[in-house]
């Protein structure tokens, strides 16, 4: 697992790297996908690339799952069969419009398990990984790297949650519906606009919890575990592992008083 993890570290730094330097004063969009909101700059498949190339150079028989690239199969290795689950840029509409919150994200998985997972929070200077069982840390540079544990003994009424939105119209109208009943039962509500870095802000204590309706697996595989391994619970609603259709994280007594909150508002559904 360690060779899992500074591979995608020393690649995950590596597409950062690329992307501030690359990135112009104002970033285009080059294609929308599920609503013209939703939207992917040349930059985000030029970070894919260069992701999914130095895997393969490095691994050339794992298989590779990206956001812009799809699913490239790979074959039985001694480890077992090996996956890389990639968001080349998390956060496109942040680093379109120049805010600090957009990510690379960067998972393995050996046999359907994710072992290692890393979130480069690029404007930020923040690197967070996590190694299965190893704990979870932030490195920035220059810094010894710092151990990071989520809050714990949080009541959800003093709790700060995070949230995020979908793209869709009806979806969205039904985010606002569930953030109108949540808002006044906590602290207060932020909305960063990555959901990989919403997940490590979880870890670090930087927020208390986090739910959202219509993250893919790209977005949640590294920073879920960098989150579990902080000793934070995830999931989804009624003893689901977390899914597209709701991701719930917050530390163990937080995760079930939000779920409570979250389940009878039926926070998956679309209008």
């Amino acid at each position: 697992m360690t060779a899992f993890l500074d591979l995608a570290v020393d690649i995950a730094r590596e597409a950062g790297d690329m992307l501030l330097a690359k990135r112009p004063a104002r970033p285009e969009a080059v294609q929308t996908k599920s609503s013209q909101t939703d939207v992917v700059t040349a930059l985000d498949r030029a970070s894919e690339e260069l992701i999914r190339d130095r895997i393969k150079a490095a691994r050339p028989g794992d298989a590779i799952l990206g956001e812009e690239g799809g699913e490239t199969v790979g074959a039985e290795t001694r480890e077992g069969r090996v996956r890389w689950i990639v968001d080349p840029i998390d956060g496109t509409v942040n680093f379109m419009y120049g805010l600090p919150d957009w990510a690379v994200s960067i998972a393995v998985e050996v046999d359907g398990e994710v072992v290692a997972g890393v979130v480069n929070v690029v404007p930020r200077g923040e690197l967070f990984a996590a190694g299965k069982g190893g704990g979870a840390e932030l490195m920035r540079q220059g810094m010894p790297a710092e151990r990071l544990h989520c809050n714990t003994g949080v009541p959800l009424s003093q709790a700060l949650i995070a949230t995020g939105f979908g793209y869709q119209p009806g979806r969205r109208a039904v985010q606002a519906e569930v953030l109108a009943h949540v808002l006044p039962k906590v602290r207060d509500i932020r909305r960063g606009g990555s959901c990989a870095a919403d997940l490590c802000s979880v870890a670090a204590g930087r927020v208390d919890g986090y739910y959202e309706r219509g993250a893919e697996y790209w977005d949640f595989a590294a920073g879920g575990l960098i989150a579990a391994e902080a000793g934070a619970r995830i999931g989804g609603l009624r003893g689901r592992p977390y899914n597209p259709d709701l991701t719930v994280c917050a530390a163990p007594g937080l995760f079930e008083q939000l779920h409570d909150l979250l389940e009878p508002l039926d926070p998956e559904r679309d209008a």
